[in-house]
């Protein structure tokens, strides 16, 4: 067996993903996903050779500690606990502090913790991971990557905001971006696909899933991204509202809203949710609009409109010829009228659908969504975890 795997955690405020994966292929020994942490319902769930395994989770021990407690168990029973040479963390905020992938040490999570003012919901949980993986893997060389280290190309005028400079000098209030490590892998597989040097490459690399953003590729480095200081700003997503008028927040304020209130709406209570009323999946939001759900619809015509609208902007900021759009993440890599919607805005730069491309291209698929003539639309399903495995065997 390769002597490459890497074990991939991906801690999220209530659950937490992990891989074992060759760094080499990107192929998986195990997956496994621990959900609804702090809730009744908490489980954790694996996948090995096909067969899937699922565990209700019923402890008072806080159960991240007691997931990652339970995949060195699992790694030990399966007997992959000594196939693996290192353990790789994805970490949403690294600020301006890091600028690409660290070796994790107490220092580097207490400096995760302090950036969790840019992303309260990953960057604890990401600490408590990384501090429960130390305790289990003690002898195991271990590494940070963090969403935010592709973005960091962009220029000053992309990232600095219109705000009084001092703001940035004192507190670095500036666009950080996320999804870096997604947007990263898919225009390097762009690349490959045409046989193009990715130095010599422009993208457009569009992320939808329940979070959402779109990034600028030029030569194979990001120029601009649409989220900003937190995963808030950009475009509408599952729960989050995508830009807005600061002016609504002073507005609500005044109507007597409270600031955790105001804040928790915008970040929970907003995007498809806030607007349709009925769910913040996109695949709900589908069905509840082929059944005549008004507000649904409107859902779908603000996100896709949104959508095409930063895609156009970000020809802007390449300034040369686009390669290629790409997308991917789940909505990106599996929802045929989102697609279809977001290239017939984007027929005035010379997109046109391929209905059967389209069809053809998901559930795992890539694939051209564009007809012949047409500019060049992909779609790459996108695979964080062989980035973080791939970046981890690198320092070592």
């Amino acid at each position: 067996m390769s002597n490459s795997y890497v074990l991939v955690i991906n801690s999220g405020s209530s659950s937490l993903k992990f891989a074992v994966i060759d760094s080499a292929t990107g192929e998986a020994l195990v997956t496994g996903l621990g959900e609804c942490f702090g809730l009744p319902e908490a489980s954790i769930s694996w996948k090995y050779q096909g067969e899937k395994t699922e565990e209700v989770i019923n402890t008072s021990e806080d159960h991240h500690q007691y997931a990652v407690s339970r995949v060195v168990k699992l790694l030990e029973t399966l007997g992959l606990s000594a196939q693996f040479v290192a353990v790789g963390h994805r970490i949403v905020a690294g600020g301006e502090t890091f600028k690409g992938t660290v070796r994790v040490t107490e220092a580097v999570i207490q400096e995760v913790e302090r950036l969790a003012e840019l992303a309260p919901l990953h960057n604890k949980a990401n600490a408590i991971g990384m501090r429960a993986a130390m305790e289990a893997f003690p002898e195991l060389p271990q590494f940070a990557v963090f969403d935010t280290a592709f973005h960091q190309t962009m220029p000053a005028k992309a990232f600095t905001f219109a705000l009084p400079y001092e703001l940035y000098e004192q507190h670095k209030v500036r666009r950080y971006g996320a999804h870096g490590t997604s947007h990263y892998y898919v225009s390097r597989e762009a690349a490959k696909m045409l046989n193009k040097p990715v130095e010599q490459s422009n993208f457009i690399t569009v992320h939808l899933g329940n979070g959402a953003s779109v990034t600028a590729v030029k030569h194979g480095e990001c120029v601009d991204t649409s989220m900003g200081l937190t995963p808030l700003a950009g475009l509408m997503m599952g729960t989050r509202c995508g830009d807005l008028d600061p002016s609504v927040i002073e507005f609500l304020f005044r109507k007597g809203w409270k600031q955790e209130a105001l804040f928790e709406m915008l970040n929970k209570k907003s995007g498809f949710l806030g607007v349709s009323g009925v769910t913040s999946d996109a695949r709900g939001v589908l069905e509840a609009m082929e059944n005549g759900n008004p507000r649904a619809k409107l859902a779908f015509d603000i996100f896709t409109y949104r959508v095409a609208k930063y895609i156009g902007s970000y020809m802007v900021a390449i300034g040369e010829e686009v390669d290629a759009i790409v997308f991917t993440g789940g909505i990106g890599e599996n929802s045929l009228p989102i697609r279809s919607e977001i290239l017939s805005y984007l027929s005035v730069f010379g997109y046109k659908e391929d209905p059967q491309g389209n069809a053809d291209a998901r559930f795992g698929q890539s694939g051209t969504i564009t007809s012949s003539g047409s500019k060049l639309a992909l779609v790459i399903p996108t695979n964080e975890e062989f980035v973080i495995a791939q970046q981890s065997v690198e320092m070592l």
